[in-house]
């Protein structure tokens, strides 16, 4: 095994675990479970976890080394395999496996399975046998549509348990105020069968699953058959009931001209945040859209991520539709869509659409996803003491003193050695802070001498930080190897500011260097940290060559000016101003060039005849 430090006990156990599918359950040395997964032959799994086969992640490097024992569940399938780590994963909520944040506390409604169901929102799934329909990421939404059921349905909300025999005994009492205000048929006082309960209650499942077009067909027939009877006031009641369910169906999007009921599944991922946006399409029309975040993904890839999204989803969703529409296929599709297919009772189609119209539903979730990732990240940012995981690691790659919170980063752009600037960008926990961002027009370097220009631009950056006294940052990263750190090192140590943490980023082999440091730090080419300094060097780079082509470009338009007669300073800065190349400026006619102050008809002509002449 690779790991040397094993225990006898847990290697034995390894070595002799059973090759059936099922489920192994790694725990620490305070018998902590650290991560539930499934198998197909679990010995052959749990042993790649100690042989290298594994090693490549880091997050199962630092897992392996904290395993101190391992247990066996097996199962008589995969799908029974599936099913069983799905409920251990939702009950111990391990610290390395992909969760749902706060997958505890998603309300839901809930259908009762009594002889005279309710309908209620509950936050936990306590009796298999009845419907929950959820969950609902948008508690407003819940509530909203809890209240259109009692509103169209006069079911009760009581908790009273209504047997034949109890309805016998108290039919004599008087009903709540419920059944005054026509809120509930007095189940409770046999004043409703409880065949025509039930009625109702197949209308309520059918708009919980989105088929607001068979309840209005319903009401549609009952208001006919109380209008045929003269009953009018019915009539006219359940007209208002099929306002009602238009009304909330016209805010629904409809999206696919194909009526069979499906998923629209997103997942994004950005550093170690992730975000799977829902979108749930009953009879063409988008009913709903639901935000989950999920943790622990740091070096999972969105086909992973989405696998074990779709298994926490519905694993706690109470309906599972025709079809599931993602934008990306979850490792172990046909796993997952045998499951679904068994959960559901019929067969389950999981597929990345190619067809147009359903392209696009799927292209509209991801925007929600990005969108709703985005905010979070944000948000997240916000927060006071929020630190990225990729500082964190960052941290422990370079090994600071300190969390380099905000790091500045230096670059030099130039051609042939003209036109030399520097840039300096400024990101502040893993993110740019634009307003903080800074440009040089290199002044004291004549020619190509990328060291001096760089010492110039650090050595002109944190004089001004000392004598405004004004906060150093936590990092500073030179685009380059040996020789741009060096030169930058030798401007803190004449400023003595050789405590500010420094480092140099070449482009070739991605290699970090350090001061008197001779080999470089060669970090993997997936490490969140390389990708950080990777992200902030080029954006120093895209910000000293835009800087470069704006001075050149000016630099181009006044030497080509310089030799006009009658064109001084004055009136170069005007047509640079106005025009900003020499190619707009040859585009002008001679009457166009007049219409610059200071210009008139004969040394318009000078102008556009001396441009042309040249060309």
């Amino acid at each position: 095994m690779v790991r040397k430090n094993i225990n006898k006990a847990l290697k034995q156990k390894v070595d002799e675990a059973p090759v059936n599918s099922g489920c192994y359950i790694f725990k620490d040395k305070n018998n902590n479970i650290l991560y539930i997964g499934k198998a197909k032959n679990l010995k052959n799994r749990v042993k790649s976890y100690f042989t290298g086969k594994n090693q490549h992640n880091p997050k199962n490097r630092l897992m392996v080394q904290k395993i101190d024992d391992v247990e066996f569940i097996v199962t008589n399938s995969d799908i029974e395999a599936l099913i069983l780590e799905n409920s251990l994963i939702k009950e111990h909520q391990p610290k390395y496996n992909i969760l749902l944040r706060d997958d505890k506390t998603f309300p839901y409604l809930v259908l009762t399975e009594e002889e005279f169901p309710r309908v209620y929102s509950t936050r936990r799934k306590t009796e298999k046998s009845n419907r929950y329909f959820g969950p609902y990421t948008d508690t407003q939404n819940l509530r909203k549509t809890l209240k259109i059921i009692h509103d169209l349905f006069p079911i009760r909300d009581c908790k009273k348990n209504l047997t034949e025999e109890k309805i016998e005994k108290d039919k004599y009492e008087r009903p709540c105020l419920n059944y005054n205000i026509e809120k509930c048929r007095a189940p409770c006082q046999g004043y409703i069968s409880k065949a025509e309960y039930n009625k109702m209650i197949n209308k309520v499942e059918d708009f919980l699953n989105g088929k607001t077009k068979q309840v209005i067909n319903y009401f549609e027939r009952k208001m006919n058959t109380a209008s045929d009877n003269l009953e009018f006031e019915k009539a006219a009641d359940y007209r208002d009931k099929i306002r009602t369910l238009r009304n909330y169906s016209s805010k629904q999007s409809a999206e696919l001209t194909d009526f069979d009921d499906k998923d629209v599944i997103s997942v994004q991922k950005e550093g170690d945040n992730a975000c799977a946006v829902v979108f749930k399409v009953r009879q063409g029309k988008i009913i709903n859209r639901d935000t989950f975040y999920l943790n622990n993904i740091e070096k999972a890839d969105q086909s992973l991520i989405m696998q074990n999204f779709i298994q926490r989803f519905y694993n706690n969703s109470g309906y599972i539709p025709n079809e599931v529409l993602v934008n990306i296929y979850p490792e172990k599709k046909e796993l997952l869509q045998k499951w679904l297919s068994e959960l559901r009772g019929q067969n389950i189609n999981l597929v990345k659409p190619s067809q147009l119209e359903r392209k696009r539903a799927v292209k509209m979730a991801e925007k929600n996803a990005k969108y709703q990732l985005n905010k979070h990240i944000i948000k997240k940012r916000k927060q006071k003491n929020y630190v990225p995981k990729t500082l964190q690691q960052l941290k422990s790659d370079l090994s600071l003193d300190n969390l380099p919170r905000t790091i500045e980063a230096f670059d030099i752009s130039h051609i042939q050695g003209k036109y030399t600037v520097a840039s300096m960008v400024y990101f502040e926990n893993a993110a740019p802070k634009k307003s903080n961002y800074r440009r040089f027009k290199i002044k004291s370097v004549e020619g190509i001498d990328d060291y001096a220009s760089m010492q110039e631009a650090v050595s002109r950056r944190y004089k001004r930080l000392l004598k405004e006294k004004d906060d150093l940052p936590d990092l500073v990263l030179i685009d380059g190897g040996k020789g741009q750190l060096q030169a930058a090192k030798s401007v803190f140590n004449d400023l003595e500011l050789d405590n500010i943490p420094t480092i140099g980023l070449a482009k070739r082999l991605e290699e970090i260097f350090l001061p008197n440091q001779s080999n470089p730090i060669v970090l993997p080419r997936d490490s969140i940290s390389l990708t950080l300094l990777k992200k902030i060097r080029d954006e120093a780079h895209r910000f000293a060559i835009s800087y470069h082509k704006k001075i050149r470009s000016k630099g181009t338009i006044k030497s080509q000016l310089d030799d006009i007669p009658g064109v001084g300073d004055q009136k170069k800065k005007s047509l640079m101003k106005n025009f900003k190349s020499i190619s707009k400026l040859k585009s002008l006619s001679e009457m166009e060039l007049q219409e610059v102050k200071g210009i008139g008809p004969k040394l318009a002509q000078t102008i556009w005849t001396h441009l042309h002449e040249r060309s």
